[in-house]
């Protein structure tokens, strides 16, 4: 006797077709909730990044205004009481000249007073003492007027600007850094600055952007981990400042300093939020970042790094020469991801 047996599994296996499609739904949901959450959580950070950045820069840049406010007065009281002293001055020597024309013999008295001030060597020296305190009137003036460019709080909105006159500035800004420290000799600034337009931009944010990439080749040359430097001992530090118009109608700006330098690991993640290579305290990872954002997503430029351990960085600045050129950029700019836009900073 045969017995067969037969069993309807069709409702199993639709079943099984409705699990796999619910695992596969669900699983697609937690892939596009992730990625949602991975978006949010970098618009958080890029968004504190700003925050902090702005209020920092803010503060920097109310008291670079004010000192230069507060020395700009009575600089230019002294400055433009000189010229007055000078002349009133020429008049007293030339009575005086004209005294001893008239009376080649005085008294007794009026001679031993003559040679007791030794007035020959007096009415020289005076001269010399008026040129040097119209000199140093005059630096100051100068050094007021690259703090009132550097800070540029009035100037909110774009400008057509010289960026020469910016990095000037802003290397007037850092002068005593640049200079010998008790650890380390003086910086040498080489400025190989090329014919390169006025530029349409926002000269405030701008000049914070020199400030970032300089005070971190100025960090660089400081370092004490000569291990790590290829350098000779009787080399030299320098910062050279290279500037150029490229031929897709950009103005280049290049920072290189011949200091520790970066591995590649680290130089990809340079622009990244929070990210310092600086001891703990000393620095908050936000400048580059912040640089990054107000040249490549405010102004539509380019700004990259390249580095070698113990050869020194080189960051380079792009700016398109025109708004046509960064309409340009902007729109190509709109095509691609998030994602295509940090690999691409990032190469």
């Amino acid at each position: 006797t045969v017995i067969v047996a037969f069993q309807d599994i069709r409702e199993r296996k639709e079943a099984q077709k409705l699990l796999a499609d619910y695992n596969q739904t669900l699983e697609n949901q937690v892939v596009q909730r992730t990625a949602e959450l991975q978006t949010t959580l970098s618009q958080l950070q890029r968004t504190q990044a700003q925050l902090v950045h702005t209020e920092k820069m803010s503060s920097l840049g109310q008291l670079v205004a004010g000192v230069a406010h507060e020395i700009n007065n009575p600089i230019s009281f002294i400055f433009g009481n000189i010229r007055y002293t000078k002349e009133y001055i020429s008049d007293l020597i030339s009575l005086l000249n004209a005294y001893k024309n008239a009376y080649p013999n005085p008294k007794a008295s009026i001679r031993e007073l003559a040679d007791s001030i030794d007035i020959n060597y007096l009415v020289d020296d005076i001269q010399r003492i008026l040129e040097s305190m119209n000199s140093g009137a005059e630096r100051i003036r100068n050094i007021v007027l690259s703090l009132r460019n550097f800070a540029r709080l009035d100037e909110s909105e774009t400008k057509t600007v010289n960026l020469h006159e910016g990095l000037d500035s802003t290397l007037m800004v850092l002068q005593s850094r640049l200079k010998s420290q008790t650890n380390r000799q003086a910086i040498q600034v080489i400025k190989n600055y090329g014919d390169i337009p006025k530029v349409h931009c926002y000269p405030s944010e701008l000049n914070q952007v020199f400030l970032n990439v300089l005070n971190n080749a100025i960090d660089a040359l400081g370092s004490k981990d000569d291990r790590s430097r290829d350098l000779s001992l009787n080399e030299s530090l320098t910062i050279t400042i290279a500037t150029e118009v490229t031929q897709d109608h950009h103005v280049s700006i290049k920072i290189k300093d011949n200091g520790v330098g970066m591995s590649t690991e680290v130089c990809k993640r340079i622009f990244d939020p929070f990210f310092s290579t600086k001891p703990v305290g000393s620095g908050t990872g936000l400048g580059l970042s912040m640089s990054y954002q107000i040249i490549v997503e405010k102004h539509r430029g380019n700004l990259y790094c390249e580095s070698e351990l113990g050869r020194g960085t080189t960051v380079t600045i792009q700016l398109p020469c025109s708004r046509d050129t960064a309409t340009s950029r902007a729109l190509g700019i709109a095509k691609n991801t998030s994602s295509t836009a940090n690999i691409s900073r990032l190469s």
